[in-house]
């Protein structure tokens, strides 16, 4: 089990890094690109540094792998521009196109995993209702970051970072945005915890497995340490045993 979950995760990486060159082939706008994927390039080391020691379930490492397509399809093409979002507004009779709303609707759900997982694992919340209400904070805080983040990049660059905000006119884009990321959280929140804590326990069972013989070898190796500590051997052993005298 172990060996198929660590061949599937090596198999989403390479596909994942060929997709990221593939995207940044040919983009819209390069800059874009660069600031779009960016949280790609941050969350791969990340991940791999920490795969040994915390490593994820792999519900969550699915869910940062979709969010990395959503970054790099909007990267490509700049997420007013992606084809897929105006196949959703001619279907839903929208004024302009929402792909940016699922990447935001992302921004929320894969977040709010990441955050619970971590807040479960380390046993930093007591309760339920507190562990989904910090959760909630965590991905709002880190979408209003994000939108700080926007703001930033239109004071420095003026007009040229209008493809990376992708307003499109929305005087409301930023609240929309963070709403957005609320539904996300609530949805991921409502549909995967039983999944998630299901595959925590696995994982969790996992890990001891493999340390119990580790832990069962070094106590054995201790006990016969202590058990020969005083303990009379050879022809003195013996003799002590029938109370003569060796010498």
């Amino acid at each position: 089990m172990h060996a198929h979950r660590s061949t599937f995760l090596v198999f989403a990486l390479a596909l994942l890094l060929a997709l990221l060159v593939l995207s940044g082939a040919r983009p819209y706008d390069r800059a874009t690109w660069v600031m779009e994927v960016f949280p790609i390039f941050i969350a791969v080391p990340v991940l791999l540094s920490t795969y040994r020691r915390f490593p994820l379930t792999t519900l969550l490492y699915v869910c940062i792998f979709l969010h990395a397509l959503v970054l790099m399809l909007g990267g490509a093409y700049t997420y007013a521009r992606v084809p897929l979002g105006f196949q959703i507004a001619d279907y839903l009779d929208l004024a302009r196109n929402p792909y940016d709303k699922i990447g935001h609707f992302f921004q929320g759900f894969v977040p709010a995993l990441v955050a619970r997982e971590i807040l479960v694992r380390g046993a930093y919340v007591a309760g339920r209702k507190m562990l989904v209400f910090n959760v909630v904070c965590i991905v709002l805080a880190i979408s209003a970051c994000y939108e700080f983040l926007e703001w930033g990049a239109a004071l420095l660059l003026g007009q040229g970072a209008d493809e990376f905000l992708g307003t499109q006119g929305d005087p409301w884009d930023t609240q929309s945005d963070m709403f957005f990321a609320l539904i996300g959280a609530v949805c991921a929140l409502f549909l995967l915890s039983g999944e998630q804590d299901r595959q925590i326990r696995r994982l969790t069972s996992a890990a001891l497995g493999e340390t119990a013989p580790d832990r069962f070898a070094s106590t054995s190796r201790r006990h016969r340490s202590e058990g020969s500590v005083g303990k009379p051997s050879g022809e003195q052993g013996q003799g002590l045993e029938t109370g003569n005298d060796p010498s």
